[in-house]
């Protein structure tokens, strides 16, 4: 069941875009670009998949419900 909108979607999608260009180029180095390449993945599956495990706990959704 999807529970991400279009709007959280879009900006899933351009954070991990942006989080591992900033890995790729070499501003963001060691851990810290470990720790942003793992978010960057996070955020890329739950966009494309459109669902997100911690909005389900939480009962959260940002997507029309389906009647």
């Amino acid at each position: 069941m999807k529970n991400v909108g279009n709007v959280d979607q879009g900006i899933r999608l351009v954070l991990a875009a942006l989080l591992a260009v900033l890995f790729l180029t070499g501003i963001l180095t060691g851990t810290i670009g470990i720790i942003s390449l793992v978010v960057a993945a996070i955020l890329l599956l739950t966009g494309i998949f459109r669902f997100c495990p911690l909005y389900a706990l939480l009962g959260l959704r940002t997507c029309p419900k389906v009647n």
